[in-house]
């Protein structure tokens, strides 16, 4: 995103944006980041994540609508390390993260609730590419995000 802050996009931009309530904590090296949205939801299960961060991901970001769960983590740092080898801008996780002293380092933006060192299922259950909402934002594949130390900001379908 460079030197565009949301607070900056939204002055400009205004209701053309949606700006997400839920409060994140940041747990990647990369503290802004932009892209056009890949949506998944799933609850305590990882393994549409991983296989989804596996694919090439130049200027995408995933949305993962964990429902809120704290109780497993949705992401670590070896599905985020696959994350920046397949050139992913970022992940918003809406639930949990572990590894939270590797995922520092790694260059990526990740955005989650809180963390967790308990493992998730991976029975694959979930859904792609639907639109997922929380925090008064429908985040619908293909929109973009912006997201800062401020906030998310999403553009509008």
């Amino acid at each position: 995103m460079g030197a565009v802050s949301t607070a900056d996009l939204y002055d400009e931009h205004g209701d053309d944006l949606q700006s997400c309530s839920a409060q994140f904590r940041h747990y990647g090296a990369e503290r802004s980041f932009e892209g056009v949205i890949t949506t998944i939801r799933c609850h305590r299960d990882n393994a549409m994540v991983k296989a989804t961060l596996t694919e090439p991901g130049a200027g995408r970001v995933l949305v993962v609508d964990g429902g809120a769960s704290l109780e497993s983590a949705l992401m670590g740092d070896l599905i985020a390390a696959s994350a920046v080898t397949n050139g992913w801008e970022g992940v918003v996780i809406h639930g949990a993260v572990r590894d939270v002293t590797a995922l520092r380092d790694l260059p990526l933006g990740v955005l989650a609730l809180g963390s967790n060192p308990r493992k998730s299922a991976k029975d694959g259950v979930g859904e792609r590419d639907v639109v997922v909402s929380f925090g008064g934002v429908d985040f619908a594949p293909g929109q973009r995000l912006f997201a800062d130390e401020d906030g998310i900001l999403v553009t509008r379908a």
